[in-house]
């Protein structure tokens, strides 16, 4: 790897010289997300087959297929594309890497069931922990620097990991970690190290002997993505983690898994992504929009931006829309409409996370046609005081906030503002929104140009406070 160059300078599928948009030219209407629909396209793929079966898979449970799988792939790819077929059954894998111009259809009736193994995704690949590059496991299906790649099937993708197997690394009790079992926060203190003073992103190597777990599907730097129609349950860590990338489509999805930081669906420096008809019940956040941590964010320095989240039911845990906190290379022109939102367990609807440790920026955030059941907490939380709070260099900037058409049953708050004296939440607006049972008051700190337009709190006018 001596020499290797990161994503983001050889094979990204994003540029990084793109700059915040200024006020003047803020988007202004949901037009752009209508041309957003249309621009994303799904890959086509030549009308040829390569069944697994051909090449030695048995969907017995027991026979590895992980050989049978890769020869499928390479076959596909070299005749110019098409599609890995997956036929009814369940399929024992390793690590599965994706090639130009071919889509792994997972048949209905079929199950890809991942290996418990760590070894089984070695040698290790180039990929983001938290925000962070380095070499670490293989997520389990992965793709580096590939053109048209998919993912489709009405198939079931089963990654295994349960309370004795992955999920212990993550530390926490709850999921099985004990006193003496190794976890991440083992090695993370030496990545954030190797990336704050600069080491070369091919020294950070995390495999073998390590404890990072590794997301389940991670296209990175790729073009022209699709994820349609599987359900995923027990992942390790993140389900869809799209890295560096570009027109990416993730539609008709199931995700369960409601493991440690199992978020959902989470575009990572991406643009051009449209995220619909998807439902998520996750261990963490369900659509967690992010662009790089700190230092090697402020290195890498491309924002995620031009995403479009429409239809979807987003059920549990933390954040149904989270912007971070991975925030660093910044996040800008994300609409979500006709979305249903809410559980016993679902704590926020808009989350926006970042402080002067992570920095970077969130502008323009568009939300139309959402219905909320109920939330533990705040319809909109975005506090600069969170996690490090105001002890870093890096001011963060949240401005052009648009909110229409939101009904609300149950919430501790509708809004959680509070930015900085130096750095104001700008441009929050609220447009024909009613708030059924509210717990508490809004709680609001240098917050400009608030505007609620036609909202209620129990059919009660609310108006913006002096």
């Amino acid at each position: 790897m001596t020499g290797e160059r990161t994503a983001a300078s050889s094979n990204s599928a994003v540029s990084s010289d793109s700059a915040p948009l200024s006020d003047a030219s803020a988007p202004s209407g949901w037009h752009l997300a209508d041309a957003l629909r249309e621009r994303v396209a799904p890959p086509r793929f030549p009308d040829r087959e390569f069944p697994v079966t051909r090449y030695g898979a048995r969907g017995d449970g027991r026979t590895d297929c992980t050989e049978a799988i890769r020869r499928a792939i390479a076959d596909c790819h070299a005749a110019g594309g098409g599609h890995v077929t997956i036929p009814r059954g369940t399929y024992a894998t390793g690590a599965i890497h994706l090639l130009s111009n071919v889509d792994l259809h997972v048949e209905a009736g079929a199950r890809l069931a991942f290996s418990r193994d760590p070894a089984a995704y070695l040698p290790v690949v180039l990929s983001r922990f938290q925000g962070v590059e380095c070499y670490a496991y293989s997520p389990f299906i992965y793709a580096r620097g590939q053109e048209n790649i998919a993912v489709t099937g009405a198939g079931t993708l089963d990654g295994r990991a349960d309370e004795t197997h992955w999920w212990p690394w993550s530390g926490q009790e709850e999921f099985g970690w004990r006193p003496g079992i190794p976890q991440q926060e083992d090695d993370w203190p030496a990545l954030w190290r190797q990336a704050e003073y600069g080491a070369p992103v091919a020294e950070r190597v995390y495999g073998a002997g390590h404890w990072f777990r590794p997301n389940f599907i991670e296209p990175y730097g790729c073009r022209n993505v699709l994820i349609e129609g599987v359900t995923i349950i027990r992942s390790p860590m993140w389900e869809i983690h799209p890295v560096l990338c570009s027109n990416v489509l993730v539609q008709d999805v199931v995700i369960d898994s409601p493991g440690p930081n199992n978020d959902g669906v989470d575009p990572e420096s991406c643009r051009d992504v449209v995220i619909r008809r998807c439902t998520i019940n996750a261990g963490d956040d369900c659509i967690a929009i992010k662009s790089g941590r700190e230092a090697d964010g402020r290195r890498v320095n491309v924002p995620s931006e031009n995403i479009l989240i429409e239809d979807c039911d987003l059920r549990h845990r933390y954040g149904a829309i989270t912007l971070g906190s991975d925030l660093t290379g910044g996040v800008r022109n994300v609409f979500v409409r006709n979305c249903r939102i809410g559980g016993p367990g679902l704590y926020f609807g808009l989350y926006i996370k970042t402080n002067s440790v992570r920095g970077g920026f969130a502008e323009n955030i568009h939300l139309d046609g959402i219905t909320v059941s109920n939330l533990t907490k705040e319809f909109v939380t975005c506090d600069f005081f969170r996690g490090e709070g105001d002890s870093g260099d890096q001011t963060p900037v949240v401005r052009n906030i648009d909110i229409r058409n939101v009904t609300v049953g149950r919430a501790r708050r509708a809004l959680l503002a509070r930015g900085y004296e130096r750095s104001r939440i700008e441009g929050l607006r609220l447009t024909d929104c009613a708030f059924g049972e509210l717990a508490e008051g809004d709680r609001l700190e240098n917050v400009e140009g608030l505007v609620l337009d036609n909202v209620t709190r129990n059919g009660e006018p609310i108006a913006c406070e002096p």
